[in-house]
């Protein structure tokens, strides 16, 4: 997909395809210039023009394929965007996990990284305080899925896993029942 929208630390992304966006907790990254390097943290389908809600049409329909292929319009007249929580950019060869100086430009592609790419991004764990402690809804739930998603990418995923909750112990040291209800979502 590409930018439709960009702040400091965070940006919508208009996905190219309909029901085509990356996992919740997926790591994406910008392509043009320096890469930025975001965390999906939202994903909604919805009409292009808010005023014309769907209807429904399956009625008589077995199955929702069978929908879409009577009424074609529809992939015209919807689109999937998501929101990305931004984690950190590449900048003179190497990964820095905190907010670029400027955000990325409006229809900048957007890709999800590969699983080297996850891997060699996280090999720090320096983001989380972005994710934790962000002004997003549901930012436990989104850290949780990507530090799941992450440990695939990784050798030894235990290991990862267990480094992710040590610090996320440590942020969390005051807020005992967040960060045991935390602990819990990232077992594998």
């Amino acid at each position: 997909g590409e930018i439709t929208e960009a702040s400091s630390a965070e940006f919508t992304v208009d996905c190219h395809e309909l029901y085509a966006s990356p996992p919740l907790g997926g790591l994406v990254k910008t392509e043009d210039g320096e890469e930025v390097f975001a965390v999906v943290r939202s994903i909604s389908t919805a009409p292009i023009d808010p005023t014309r809600r769907p209807v429904a049409r399956g009625k008589n329909e077995p199955d929702r394929d069978a929908v879409y292929r009577k009424n074609p319009q529809l992939e015209k007249l919807l689109r999937t965007e998501f929101l990305a929580t931004i984690v950190g950019h590449r900048a003179n060869g190497g990964y820095h996990q905190y907010l670029p100086p400027q955000p990325p430009k409006i229809h900048t592609f957007i890709h999800a990284c590969s699983t080297e790419e996850i891997l060699s991004f996280t090999q720090k764990i320096e983001f989380l305080p972005l994710l934790l402690f962000g002004p997003m809804p549901l930012g436990d739930e989104v850290t949780a899925a990507f530090l799941r998603a992450s440990a695939t990418s990784h050798p030894d995923p235990g290991s990862f896993l267990l480094a992710s909750g040590r610090e996320i112990s440590r942020l969390l040291n005051r807020d005992f029942q967040r960060l045991n209800a935390l602990l819990r979502r990232i077992r594998p």
